[in-house]
């Protein structure tokens, strides 16, 4: 493998950027608490971990290949980002004051629903495995083997994601207690939900770079 700790700087730049999985962790940090954001951040990684095995077996690049199982993946994530960001607008506007044993099984629920939602998105998301495909072997040997290298990356992007997600949800974790107001959590709810519904169009209207 070639240039590793060029790869290495590059990964940490681009997994700072914000994305769905970065409106999703923060979602669910503030409203699930600290254990919200950590549930979510644990299914990213393992779906970062399966985009990994897909890369170094080959999937990936059948997938984007295949007009038609990228379009299938395409349109899933893009129907499941846009639920998403729907169920959390449904969920402001049905808000209401609900007796506490209600609200400790729903905040119960939300809990549980936080792996399944961190790694839903990013697993749904063919634009990993293009990532994937399209970045890593910029870092291998022209015709060497590419399978131990593409497996290392895959680790250490999954690595290096997780340090910053963990990071990130602690920061989060520690700004939220100035976002207890109704008005504020309603707002950055509202904002959130409308930015999910958006990455989920603009994956729907991603086209497949043949």
């Amino acid at each position: 493998m070639e240039n590793y700790f060029l790869f290495v700087l590059m990964c940490i730049f681009l997994i700072i950027l914000p994305g769905p999985d970065t409106a999703i962790v923060t979602k669910n940090t503030l409203f699930s608490r600290r254990i919200g954001g950590l549930k979510t951040s644990l299914g990213i990684i393992c779906a970062l971990l399966f985009h990994t095995f897909a890369a170094v077996v080959g999937l990936s690049a059948i997938i984007v290949k295949s007009a038609i199982l990228f379009s299938i993946f395409k349109y899933a994530g893009a129907i499941y980002l846009i639920y998403l960001g729907m169920k959390i607008l449904w969920s402001l506007i049905k808000k209401d004051d609900a007796p506490t044993v209600e609200m400790n099984t729903k905040h119960q629920s939300e809990n549980r629903s936080c792996f399944k939602q961190g790694f839903l998105t990013d697993l749904l998301n063919p634009k990993v495995a293009i990532f994937f495909l399209s970045f890593f072997p910029q870092f291998v040997e022209p015709g060497g083997d590419t399978f131990f290298p593409f497996l290392l990356m895959g680790i250490t992007f999954t690595v290096l994601s997780a340090i910053w997600l963990f990071i990130y949800v602690y920061l989060i974790n520690v700004i939220s207690a100035i976002m207890k107001k109704p008005l504020a959590k309603n707002l950055i709810e509202g904002i959130t939900g409308t930015i999910i519904i958006g990455f989920g169009i603009k994956l729907a209207l991603e086209k497949a770079n043949n």
